[in-house]
């Protein structure tokens, strides 16, 4: 999984002789023992969570569109890994599929994350002499409904633990990508912003009330800022009381939210001085 997810062009945008001897030489000997690791501490029982909400999600999503008369079957796919795209569209096609409507399931879109897929589903259609029909979703990063679901899950939490008082903070972290993505052009960076200035409206928390951060930075070279560990670090330091952290960039728990965020995080801020810590979980199901 980390062979085919790092050695993506879109994913490392590194000259490929200099990454190739970084990624075998040195990455791929050291990382994905780290990575068993990480993994180890949030499995599910049924698997890793990102499958399982994944495969709950899709079954949910079928069941929601049959029961309002549309007659559509929904599969899902893992970008890297399995069950992958070019294995799932040959079962599609070979079962009689006419029209086909790809859902990469990124909410902001970025070259790295959404364009990949389409790539990927490109790769297929130009082997594929009698294409489908295909269709993609490009983002929904301030849709409605997608909002409105964000909304209610953390007001939910707010009714289960207290609304934030004068001294706490709700951390809208979304997962980072080199700075060098925004100044090439990539919407990724402003289509989060706006989902947590939306977000936060709907809250009515101002300005002060709430931080959009970025996580998961990888090397050395400058990403996305303010960086979301960091920010827990200092806010700790400066007598900020609680924290609630939601991740409106996940459309399903994962290793970057239960680990990173949910485990990883808390340590930052109550090692540095916080009192409370909450991480609000992704959407899911």
């Amino acid at each position: 999984y980390l062979k085919q997810f790092l050695s993506d062009p879109r994913v490392v945008e590194i000259p490929k002789p200099i990454w190739w001897l970084i990624l075998n030489g040195i990455i791929l000997n050291v990382r994905p023992k780290k990575s068993a690791a990480k993994y180890a501490s949030i499995w599910m029982d049924e698997g890793s969570p990102l499958r399982v909400h994944t495969e709950r999600q899709s079954r949910l999503l079928e069941e929601t569109l049959h029961a309002r008369g549309h007659q559509v079957a929904v599969h899902w796919v893992m970008r890297y890994g399995q069950p992958s795209l070019a294995k799932v569209f040959d079962q599609l096609k070979s079962t009689g599929t006419r029209r086909i409507l790809l859902l990469p399931m990124y909410p902001q879109y970025a070259a790295s994350t959404t364009a990949t897929v389409v790539d990927e589903a490109a790769r297929w259609l130009l082997k594929t002499r009698n294409q489908p029909e295909m269709r993609f979703v490009r983002n929904y990063h301030d849709d409605e409904g997608y909002l409105d679901a964000l909304t209610q899950s953390v007001k939910r939490h707010w009714a289960q633990n207290g609304t934030l008082g004068e001294h706490d903070r709700l951390l809208m972290s979304f997962h980072g990508l080199p700075k060098r993505s925004l100044d090439l052009g990539d919407p990724y960076f402003c289509e989060c912003h706006k989902t947590g200035r939306l977000l936060a409206e709907r809250l009515g928390l101002q300005e002060t009330q709430y931080q959009v951060c970025f996580q998961s930075r990888f090397g050395k070279a400058e990403w996305l800022q303010p960086y979301t560990a960091p920010t827990l670090h200092e806010w700790g330091k400066q007598g900020i009381q609680r924290v609630d952290v939601v991740c409106p960039g996940f459309s399903a728990d994962c290793l970057e939210t239960l680990e990173e965020i949910a485990q990883e995080g808390r340590d930052d801020f109550l090692q540095a001085g916080g009192k409370a810590y909450h991480y609000i979980p992704a959407l899911n199901e």
